[in-house]
């Protein structure tokens, strides 16, 4: 308590400039999550998907973002043990966020799609090993974390197979492909608008409900996600009949008119994407700034901690700023570098990683957004063959997202006995 009343000031400063370095590290390395796919495919340019997601990922992270901050990340520890020591949490919750910060800088310069949720997650652990006690871990919540590197993209590659190769047999590989496009869109269009409400409701909305004082059942989102769905559809069949054939566009690339097609709906989920985005990952740099500013502020620790519109503003313009910055590089991963993609591949890419968001939340999974994209571009490019993907890239990946949540935590053991050692 004496050191929190001494260096109260200092410990509040670095909590908010560690907390906008690990939002940075979000905007740079997750954004690509819902970016990536819609710039590969050539659907939008970097520039519109700058603008995109800094209007939808901050408007994500603003308005939708501000649970209240549950017992730290997740349940991965229970703060209250700390009770008697406050200072150690503050401690930890600031090595958490330089830790996982930096991990993440140093995986977007090196082009790595890394999952925020365990560079954080990692670095709690690591605290909390050495602060309490390697026992005071929620070592099940870890496993089923872990457990994520597998479940996520292994059902995301098997939907957006699935889905590419109903758009190969119902479309491209036709005698008529321009016209097949035209009567099986409007079909794709309600799954696109059906699916993008769901992850909407499910990893958005659901934080500005709670505040309004109601809370949606899953078959009440559903209802509202089909209705969504109608809707986009019907509009969708409008808009495709203002589409017309160029057929010089066709001597180059046959399936040039399908393409512009499928572009359309790229945007749409790009825009959904990362609204829902924004909501769900700014957590991962609000929450621990939440905890240890609550702790400075207070002087002891609760369960719960509140969440200030201020912090959700730091975090979201953290965000943004990472975006513009450095998240071009893990864009380019996405979406070129592991294999080739058109608006059809994206938008099957994207719609699969959809469902697998909705699919996971609705049955409970524990699953990453990072490693949910990644497979699904992973799962749309085996349906063109195995000699579709850049195996060395994929293999760089899959070895990043393995040594994360060590990175985390070796790094937060460190950075946590620096300020032991500065303040105590």
């Amino acid at each position: 308590m004496d050191v929190l009343n001494e260096y109260g000031q200092i410990l509040l400063i670095l909590a908010i400039i560690f907390g906008v370095f690990m939002a940075w590290g979000v905007g740079a390395n997750d954004v690509a999550n819902a970016m990536g796919t819609s710039v590969g495919s050539g659907a939008i340019t970097l520039k519109q998907a700058i603008v995109i997601a800094m209007i939808f990922e901050f408007a994500g992270a603003y308005l939708a973002g501000g649970e209240v901050t549950a017992t730290i990340r997740k349940g991965i520890i229970d703060p209250l043990s700390l009770q008697g020591t406050p200072e150690y949490l503050v401690y930890g919750m600031l090595s958490a966020l330089l830790a996982a910060g930096t991990w993440l800088l140093i995986a977007s310069m090196l082009g790595w799609p890394v999952s925020t949720t365990h560079s954080i997650v990692g670095a709690i652990v690591g605290f909390a090993a050495v602060a309490i006690s390697i026992d005071s871990v929620n070592w099940s919540k870890v496993g089923t974390i872990a457990a994520s590197w597998v479940v996520s993209p292994v059902l995301a590659a098997t939907i957006s197979y699935m889905l590419f190769r109903s758009v190969q047999n119902l479309i491209l590989n036709t005698a008529t492909p321009f016209e097949n496009a035209k009567r099986y869109v409007p079909i794709y269009m309600f799954m696109v608008g059906f699916m993008i409400t769901m992850v909407t409701l499910i990893k958005g909305l659901k934080h500005v409900f709670k505040d309004m004082g109601f809370q949606l059942n899953y078959f009440e989102m559903v209802l509202i996600a089909s209705c969504v769905g109608i809707v986009v559809s019907f509009i969708g069949s409008i808009m495709l009949t203002q589409v017309k054939r160029n057929k010089e566009l066709e001597s180059d690339d046959r399936f040039a008119n399908v393409e512009k097609v499928f572009a359309v709906l790229m945007v749409f989920t790009a825009c959904a994407m990362a609204f829902a985005h924004g909501s769900n990952d700014v957590a991962n740099a609000v929450g621990p700034m939440a905890a240890a500013v609550s702790t400075i502020k207070s002087g002891s620790i609760t369960a719960t901690s509140s969440m200030p519109a201020w912090i959700l503003l730091v975090g979201g313009v953290g965000i943004v700023v990472g975006l513009i910055t450095y998240g071009y590089k893990v864009m380019a991963t996405v979406g070129t570098k592991i294999t080739e993609l058109t608006p059809s591949r994206g938008f099957a890419a994207t719609l699969g990683a959809s469902a697998t968001v909705v699919l996971a939340s609705g049955i409970g999974l524990p699953i990453s957004t990072t490693h949910t994209l990644v497979g699904a571009v992973l799962g749309v490019g085996l349906a063109r063959g195995i000699a579709a993907l850049n195996l060395r890239i994929v293999a760089n990946i899959f070895t990043s997202w393995v040594i994360t949540l060590p990175a985390g935590a070796i790094l937060s053991i460190l950075f946590f006995y620096v300020f032991k050692g500065v303040f105590t």
